[in-house]
């Protein structure tokens, strides 16, 4: 019946609104509350946190904060976000986070026992802070845990017994800290490596068990043939005494000695990364592997040699990377930095090293099997099977890839230049997510550096212009890099391609955006396999970012980690105005200078104070 709503059903109405909007606060503000307070308990003077609105229903919409489908928090990731202050017990409220994520910030205070209720946690990163007391007991309740790094604090007291039934566990780090007692060695523990338990007070392992004894007859009194038989006897437990001894004596130091056949990674960064040892492969099982590395087997070729698929013994695909053979010494210290380099580079968006193979001729390196190919190969290796990559699934490589770069750069000690980053060296899994590959061409690099200079190697259209002309390398020639791959992201096109001549274009991918751009052309850079399901909005900052990180000048490019904070939407408008106006004054100034110049973006009294989003005319890049 049609009429005015009677005071009493409205009134009744606005009740059952309140109540279902205090419902609503109640099931989504638990883990909001959880996470304001431990928000309200830190010092955080870069602001990471800002996004952090106690008034929203829950906290999914909060940057570096992960839910799923059903809006409960799975992850946290607070990595070197300069946060200092405590650890709060609401965390254990986090009842279906699987990562938390708080590595090389400054927190102190001790490891709270309620971090014991989160049950489906995988990854626990406290590492490089300042935490102290005693490892909780509680810890030995996280059945599923897999990665556990409290190293670089100060935590006191002995190892928890309860951490050794952790299945699960596969990497574990509780070096460089002021523990004591003995390690234990039952369960999970016995997989790792001293290198775990380094640099602590008084951590000892226990003494290992003595060798049985050797059994021998009882005593009789010799009397007639019995005393030779007792003469002989002896004779007989004498020469078994001596040819024992070299067995019981080997097999002592084989305890002590770590065995050949693995070798020890000081593991690091992610959680979905399954490893702890690489296996050192025999050359057999990887020719039988690879069918004696036969060409149809052939995935892909590089700088510094072939990449075959291969199937294990066990049934698992892997792609096993074949160096050039080198009779240099050189080449061996080749394969054996890129080891060194992949062995302490462990996050889920970087290639993660199986294991390797190295003979007298031959030296191997076997990696996981990744069923989607590359980039390059999905944007321009069309297949019946495989469709294009859509828009959601380009977002998330541009992110993804600039999580493994920003790594590299800030999380390796010393720190690990890529050096030729591009499409074709960012890899697909199962599920589309990136994994930047190939770190042949890296250097590492130590802090005290600014650069490396070494022979130029990359991939035209990839190499940052200061490398090119002077040999420098740094991590903002990784930046470049990466702009540019943003750039192939986008149009579907290469790097550089001598095809584009034929429409009078530009062969550098680059100069072609840009004068698309001058000529505000912004559909016609956009790859047309997408067929125009893409967000105008989310393409033009992409562009941004891309701009933004093939500056011409070094020092002007954002670092990664500041890329992966313009990505997850947290101060690109205004790095871009910023740019923006500093781009026009120097216009004007080439202007003033050089009549022919018409490199003008946009009128200085267009840009506002405060803008978010650019449209595309006002889009333009750097020379």
């Amino acid at each position: 019946m049609d009429g005015p709503v009677s005071p009493i059903s409205a009134s009744a109405l606005i009740f059952l609104i309140l109540v279902a909007v205090r419902l609503l606060q109640v099931s989504g503000n638990a883990e909001g509350d959880a996470l304001n307070a431990l928000k309200t308990n830190l010092a955080d003077p870069n602001n990471v946190l800002q996004s952090w609105d106690p008034t929203l229903v829950n906290p999914c919409t909060w940057f570096h904060v992960t839910c799923n489908n059903e809006n409960s928090v799975t992850r946290v990731d607070l990595g070197n976000a300069n946060l200092a202050g405590q650890l709060v017990s609401q965390l254990g409220q986090l009842s279906n986070l699987q990562y938390l994520e708080l590595y090389s910030n400054n927190i102190s205070g001790k490891v709270p026992l309620e971090l014991g209720n989160l049950t489906n946690l995988v990854s626990l990163d406290l590492y490089l802070n300042n935490l102290d007391g005693p490892i909780p007991n509680t810890l030995g309740n996280l059945a599923r845990l897999r990665f556990l790094r409290l190293n670089n604090n100060t935590l006191s007291g002995t190892i928890p017994m309860s951490l050794t039934t952790i299945q699960s566990l596969q990497v574990l780090d509780l070096s460089n800290n002021k523990l004591t007692g003995e390690i234990p060695v039952n369960g999970s523990f016995s997989l790792f490596t001293p290198i775990s338990f380094v640099n602590n007070n008084n951590l000892e392992t226990p003494p290992a068990a003595p060798p049985p004894p050797i059994p021998s007859s009882p005593p009789s009194t010799p009397t007639g043939n019995s005393a030779t038989g007792a003469i002989a006897g002896g004779v007989a437990a004498g020469a078994a005494l001596l040819f024992a001894a070299p067995a019981i004596a080997l097999a002592l130091w084989r305890r002590r000695k770590p065995l050949d056949h693995f070798f020890d990674v000081p593991a690091e960064e992610d959680p979905e990364v399954h490893l702890g040892q690489l296996k050192r492969f025999s050359l057999r099982e990887l020719q039988v592997a690879t069918d004696n590395f036969s060409n149809k087997h052939i995935l892909g070729r590089g700088g510094f040699g072939k990449v075959y698929k291969g199937r294990l013994a066990d049934g698992g695909l892997v792609a096993v990377k074949r160096l050039k053979e080198e009779r240099t010494q050189g080449g061996e210290l080749q394969f054996q930095t890129e080891v060194e380099m992949i062995s302490m580079a462990v996050h889920r968006n970087l290639l993660r090293l199986r294991g390797f193979c190295m003979t007298p001729t031959e030296r191997l390196l076997v990696y996981p099997y990744m069923a989607n190919g590359s980039v390059a190969s999905c944007l321009r290796e069309r297949t019946e099977s495989q469709p294009p990559l859509d828009w959601p699934i380009r977002k998330r490589i541009a992110l993804g890839s600039a999580r493994g770069l920003a790594y590299l750069h800030d999380h390796c000690d010393p720190k690990i230049i890529h050096r030729d980053v591009k499409a074709a060296n960012i890899l697909l899994d199962e599920e589309f997510e990136a994994v930047v590959g190939d770190f042949g061409l890296a250097k590492l690099m130590d802090y005290k550096d600014t650069h490396v200079t070494t022979a130029v190697r990359g991939t035209i259209g990839h190499i940052a212009p200061e490398y090119l002309s002077t040999g420098k390398s740094s991590e903002k020639t990784d930046v470049f890099g990466y702009g540019v791959m943003l750039l192939e992201l986008i149009t579907g096109q290469r790097a550089f391609d001598l095809a584009r001549l034929a429409n009078d274009d530009d062969v550098m991918l680059l100069d072609w955006v840009k004068g698309l751009l001058k000529e505000k052309k912004l559909e016609t850079l956009v790859d047309a396999d997408l067929q125009g399901n893409y967000i105008d909005e989310e393409v033009e900052q992409l562009i941004q970012v891309a701009l933004l990180c093939t500056q011409g000048t070094p020092t002007e490019r954002p670092k990664m980690s500041e890329v992966v904070r313009m990505l997850e939407g947290d101060g690109l408008a205004e790095r871009w105005e910023e740019w923006q106006k500093e781009e026009i004054f120097r216009q004007e100034y080439n202007h003033t200078h050089h009549q022919n110049n018409d490199w003008i973006i946009a009128d200085v009294n267009a840009i506002p104070d405060s803008t978010p989003n650019l449209r595309p005319e006002e889009l333009s890049g750097p020379r």
